[in-house]
């Protein structure tokens, strides 16, 4: 299924995000920072992925709602269950 670009552009940013944070994770550990530091930096990373997916999954629901042909429950599912 495709997305309307209205609802990728933001996810699109959000993974943008997330990979400056990695590479700042990164030289966080190639410079021998705090454990503490980078694991709060490694959590944000998660976190800003994790919206990414959920909000793609979000988008995949309103496109289907929003369509004539029947969606595919199962495939739904096994999307959405893979971010948990």
């Amino acid at each position: 299924m495709k997305l309307p670009e209205d609802d990728i552009t933001p996810v699109i940013t959000r993974i943008k995000r997330a990979h400056g944070q990695l590479a700042g994770v990164l030289r966080m550990l190639e410079e021998g920072r705090d454990c503490e530091d980078v694991v709060t930096q490694l959590a944000a990373v998660s976190k800003a992925l994790d919206r990414a997916g959920f909000a793609l999954v979000a988008a995949g629901l309103k496109e289907c709602l929003a369509s004539d042909e029947p969606a595919d429950l199962k495939k739904l599912e096994s999307l959405f269950l893979a971010l948990a």
